[in-house]
């Protein structure tokens, strides 16, 4: 479902003042989206839906022309010429779509965002865009670290913990934005009517098919950020099967993970024939890490910046919390927290990082519909020491690896919570090896977020949460 606008101009906050808007959510999304609504007309009559254990705190701003609801019906929501929603807010919900038949516009805070950024000819000439199914936030973390290294004051936000529209306006100006987007987002680069400069897709795998309802949509709406919103160049993987199959006329390509352009081989990083860098001195875990080095390359020089000479910043980049973090040792036993693995495919991943060591792995957690079959066959030639399944999906996971234990030749159990996943995971070890918590699903349903899990995580292992959670570089600098 699309919301973009008629003339195909881009949706800026001055053309909804006067206009009945309501929000759709009182996340850190939905705060920032009121307190940019506010910032244009302090009086403006606002309509918030949230949920019950919300309203106290909506209520407290003690703004007279908020009304507070909690139940955002179809016949409610189509009552308003516009709702800007939280990103975590299918737009693909009956009442959603039932409103938009009656002439009620979605949006989203990434688009009102993109809208007062354009300039006139749509685009948002400092803007670099990334996305994919797996790295984003590394990638996006790393892109900003390597231009701040060039002394390029540089904004790191979107999905990855800084909402846009807490950046709206900063002074000095920035001289150029990282932003990372979610799937649930990227569509709203496309509705938004602007174009950014520079769109990065890393890799496209099945997730949040719930959101999306379904694999084909998924990919549509994440590819929507350069099929869509045609930025004028797309850094795009050739590695990957879908990707590298895409035909953009209307922005210009450039590839990574190609020999003519930003490669590994092995771990040698070469652009071109080229001789580069050595990667495993870059501070991120995984080859895959590492190959995403190329994209943020790539787009340095898409953005028409010399970036060989900024590669060598990767080497004192700070990892990201949450992303294949090692948090400690304990009994002879490393504690790795990948909370934000949702897919198998990212677990898979992890798997590959430490092929080499010893390892207890803890799969499960909110139920989407995902395909484990894939994660399964990997299992009987490339499993590690013990698999502990967990969380709403974990029976179903236990059930396909159940009849491949023997024959790749791990230990499998079953476990009700993360406290009992650890225990069991620690003794079937039996000893020295590692503990790896990459899920390959969400954590809704026993925790806010995969912050929590992963606090959670740390906690459980006898570490401080307080010193693994913070998310090095986000804001301006």
């Amino acid at each position: 479902m699309r919301s973009s606008p008629p003339d195909g101009k881009p949706i800026r906050l001055a053309a909804l003042a006067g206009r009945k808007v309501a929000l759709w959510g009182w996340g850190r999304e939905g705060r920032a989206a009121y307190h940019a609504l506010r910032a244009r007309e302090a009086d403006w009559p606002l309509t918030l839906f949230c949920s019950p254990n919300e309203i106290d705190d909506a209520r407290a701003l003690g703004d007279g022309a908020l009304q507070v609801e909690t139940e955002a019906t179809a016949e409610k929501l189509a009552a308003f010429d516009a709702v800007i929603k939280s990103p975590g807010i299918s737009p693909y919900k009956p009442e959603a779509r039932a409103a938009t038949e009656h002439g009620t516009r979605f949006i989203g805070g990434t688009a009102l965002w993109f809208g007062e950024h354009a300039d006139a000819q749509g685009f948002v000439p400092n803007a670099v865009c990334v996305t994919g199914t797996k790295g984003k936030s590394t990638t996006t973390s790393l892109l900003a670290h390597l231009l701040r290294a060039g002394s390029h004051r540089t904004v790191l936000a979107g999905n990855i913990g800084l909402p846009l529209l807490e950046v709206l306006d900063p002074r000095p100006a920035p001289e150029f934005w990282a932003i990372e987007l979610s799937s649930y987002q990227t569509r709203d680069v496309a509705d938004s009517g602007a174009r950014p400069q520079v769109a990065v897709v890393l890799n496209i795998f099945p997730e949040h098919l719930d959101w999306h309802g379904g694999e084909a949509r998924y990919i549509e709406d994440k590819l929507a950020l350069v099929t869509g919103a045609r930025p004028r160049v797309a850094v795009l993987n050739a590695a990957d099967p879908i990707l590298g199959k895409l035909a953009l006329p209307d922005s210009e390509i450039r590839w990574f993970n190609r020999e003519d352009g930003w490669h590994l081989r092995g771990d040698a990083l070469h652009r071109g024939d080229a001789f580069v860098l050595d990667t495993t001195r870059v501070p991120v875990p995984g080859r895959h890490n590492r190959s995403n080095l190329c994209a943020v390359l790539t787009a340095i020089e898409a953005m028409g910046l010399d970036a060989v000479p900024l590669a060598a910043a990767a080497e004192s980049f700070r990892p990201l919390p949450n992303r294949l973090q090692t948090l400690g040792e304990r009994d002879g036993i490393v504690y790795v927290n990948d909370s934000i693995s949702t897919t198998p495919h990212a677990s898979l991943a992890a798997l590959d990082v430490f092929r080499d060591r010893r390892v207890a792995l803890l799969v499960g957690g909110h139920d989407r519909g995902l395909d484990w079959h894939d994660f399964a066959e990997r299992m009987r030639t490339q499993a590690p020491a013990v698999i502990v399944t967990m969380g709403a999906n974990g029976p179903r996971i236990h059930d396909l690896l159940a009849p491949l234990a023997g024959e790749g030749g791990f230990q499998l159990a079953a476990a009700d919570d993360l406290l009992s996943a650890m225990r069991k995971a620690e003794s079937l070890l039996g000893g020295p090896g590692v503990v790896l918590l990459s899920p390959g699903a969400p954590s809704f349903g026993q925790y806010r977020d995969y912050v929590a899990r992963g606090r959670h995580f740390a906690e459980l292992a006898g570490f401080d949460p307080e010193l693994i959670s913070a998310i090095p570089g986000i804001g301006i600098a």
